[in-house]
């Protein structure tokens, strides 16, 4: 039999972590933020949540069409929020751009794959040389910035163990987790070396709203998203059964908050997670069920994606829960529904 607390101390426990939520996001009110990749998917979800804090948002985003960046994704909050039309790549633009921000939350980046094996030196450029560009930039024009970074679990390569933390080794199986680890650990070294105020979260599979659908070079879930609603086939590699964690994009707002608004959070590396891992069969007939349209069928692999699948992986999110108190809320079903609704909605934007 299960034993819940008394009434009066779940009521108390649940005041004080509403006092602990304000607080934190008080940090933000008349805060002075940039966001790159600001038009784009986790970016656009966070500038919703700092606006509605009460923060003055920049948003600057390249808008390369293959990148994901929609100005549709700042639909209702266009007078909110201010908008810069650049690219990462610019360092004069970096240069200008940091001033002036007491928080950069460094979302912009080249995040496919595959792309990164066929066109390794764009990618280099995205998530290396300009990574390299904005801290040159925040060490002459800002040193007092926080700079928040986007990591990501493909940095672990092939995991030794489950669920992965953070003292996991590091190898990576393609060109873009190697060019996201140099990206990080750049971040780390102008903390360590200058003092910079910076932080990196290592993102697993994160989902929701205003992910890009157009093509499955970025994320496997918005594409099946797109076929279950366009009632196609999905194709699922090998026998479905390889496990994977999600983390919905309102779970990953609020790290990326939380680590903003701590000072413990300065210099660390943390890595986010799902509530538990779920096989693709799972998944995929979760979001079926949830869509009422689409199929699927497993198929044998690809071999230009099975050289560099990782097997199964998911993650520990331990460290962060212990040291900021962030842990996942979103059950998947809850935020497939959520998503499904949105591109229902919206669908003309996104397609």
């Amino acid at each position: 039999m299960i034993r819940r607390p008394p009434r009066s101390t779940q009521s108390r426990s649940s005041a004080a972590s509403d006092v602990y939520k304000r607080q934190y996001l008080d940090y933000f009110a008349d805060k002075k933020v940039m966001i790159t990749g600001g038009l784009g998917f986790i970016g656009s979800n966070l500038a919703r949540r700092l606006v509605e804090v009460g923060a003055h948002v920049l948003l600057v985003d390249s808008l390369i069409p293959a990148y994901g960046g929609n100005l549709f994704n700042v639909h209702g909050i266009e007078d909110r929020v201010q908008v810069n039309i650049a690219d990462v790549r610019d360092e004069h633009s970096m240069d200008y751009l940091v001033r002036g921000h007491d928080i950069i939350f460094n979302l912009a980046g080249q995040v496919s794959h595959i792309d990164s094996m066929q066109d390794p030196y764009t990618d280099l450029e995205i998530n290396c040389r300009s990574q390299l560009s904005i801290l040159e930039a925040c060490r002459r024009y800002n040193p007092t910035v926080k700079v928040l970074f986007a990591g990501t679990r493909q940095q672990y390569g092939r995991p030794l163990y489950l669920p992965v933390d953070e003292k996991h080794p590091m190898q990576p199986t393609d060109i873009n987790g190697v060019n996201k680890m140099a990206g990080e650990w750049y971040h780390i070294v102008y903390h360590r070396a200058y003092g910079l105020r910076t932080c990196s979260l290592r993102l697993t599979n994160t989902y929701g709203p205003r992910m890009l659908v157009k093509h499955n070079r970025q994320t496997a879930l918005g594409w099946f998203v797109r076929l279950a609603l366009d009632d196609q086939e999905i194709q699922i590699w090998g026998d479905g059964r390889q496990l994977r964690d999600y983390t919905y994009i309102d779970d990953v707002v609020d790290a990326f908050l939380r680590a903003a608004a701590s000072e413990s959070a300065i210099g660390r590396v943390y890595n986010l997670g799902g509530r538990r891992p779920i096989s693709h069969l799972e998944l995929i007939e979760t979001l079926i069920a949830v869509a009422s349209r689409g199929r699927f069928r497993l198929v044998p692999w690809p071999p230009e994606r099975q050289a560099i699948d990782i097997g199964d992986v998911y993650s520990s999110y331990a460290l962060i829960h212990k040291e900021l108190g962030w842990e996942p809320q979103v059950e998947l079903r809850e935020g497939l529904e959520q998503t499904v609704a949105f591109y229902r909605e919206h669908k003309e934007k996104y397609w």
